[in-house]
């Protein structure tokens, strides 16, 4: 199924988070690299709650190119409701999430469009390298990949992130899903369509430091996991069974002996093991429970997933000032 480059707009979904060194440069590379592949297109920033001059920026690249669109939301919300908000208003016939750091190439693009043209509604980029990142942050990152590929029924592919082209069908189908616990990655596979991928490396960031720090990705592989897994909850359920049935053979071994051999006095230290980790399983398996119980206290709650203060030509025709907000 060919696509024409007449009829067809690639929207470039980028969330940003004080990427003030990066907007420029990204721009240049972006505008070079579509403006090859024949495609009409627009750039849609998420500014995430940016208190840099991020927004400024963006909007001067508005006054001189009408293709630049702004979602400003009212706060940081975090990349994932950020994404989820470049989704709600693009309008693009093909959507690809990309981050401005300049990490993901834009010079990618046209591999995946390529892909898209063959009839592929999602072409994801899966990394072959991770230049300019350290080896524990490269092995945690393999780690989490295989193991929450493990842990989920749903097929997500290793060594993927959010760069990735979705057709409008994709698209329409994602926006379909509200939850307030949003791991992306998982909800790309999700939705399921015909999907492919494309190999690149990955570059080192063009500038500025990354968001991430190791507790913040933490947070986000306990995310990935409970969002697609009850893996965890049954990971308890076996362990306190397992449990159980340890202590009924050590109840017939104390038995068997104190028939055979008297009661010897019980020794001190191994009384204190085994109720410290008896009580480390029961809090642990508590903490467990309570991650989804937590998870289900903020979807009852029903809360609008982001708010957005100020945006710029988005398909509505509604121009909002940073000053004025949103009604």
């Amino acid at each position: 199924m060919k696509k024409t480059a007449k009829g067809s707009l690639v929207s470039i979904l980028v969330p940003v988070y004080n990427e003030s060194p990066n907007i420029l440069e990204f721009y240049f590379r972006m505008t070079r690299v579509m403006s090859q592949t024949g495609y009409r297109y627009e750039m849609v920033f998420i500014n995430d709650g940016s208190r840099d001059d991020t927004l400024d920026k963006l909007y001067s690249l508005r006054d001189k190119d009408q293709r630049v669109k702004i979602i400003d939301l009212s706060r940081n919300f975090g990349k994932e409701i950020a994404m989820t908000a470049g989704l709600d208003h693009c309008r693009g016939d093909a959507v690809i999430p990309i981050d401005a750091d300049l990490q993901d190439p834009p010079e990618v693009i046209p591999e995946l469009i390529a892909k898209w043209e063959e009839g592929y509604e999602v072409v994801y980029a899966t990394r072959t390298r991770r230049d300019g990142e350290t080896l524990l942050k490269k092995a945690t990152a393999h780690l989490f990949y295989r193991f929450v590929k493990r842990l989920t029924p749903i097929p997500i592919p290793k060594d993927t992130g959010d760069f990735r082209l979705m057709s409008r069908k994709v698209v329409d189908a994602l926006k379909q899903l509200r939850e307030q616990h949003r791991f992306m990655k998982g909800l790309f596979s999700w939705v399921g369509f015909r999907q492919t991928s494309v190999t690149y490396r990955r570059e080192p960031r063009y500038a500025g430091r990354t968001k991430f720090n190791y507790w913040k990705l933490w947070n986000f592989a306990v995310e990935g996991i409970t969002s697609f897994s009850f893996m965890p909850l049954q990971v308890a359920t076996y362990l306190g069974f397992g449990i159980s049935l340890f202590a009924i053979a050590f109840a017939l071994y104390l038995f068997t002996s104190t028939l055979l051999y008297g009661n010897p006095v019980p020794g001190y230290p191994s009384l204190m093991v085994t109720v410290l980790f008896l009580g480390g399983v029961q809090l642990t398996t508590l903490g467990v429970i309570g991650e989804y119980i937590g998870r289900i206290y903020n979807e009852s709650k029903r809360r609008p997933l982001y708010f957005v203060q100020g945006k710029a030509g988005l398909e509505d025709g509604k121009e909002i000032s940073r000053l004025e907000g949103v009604n």
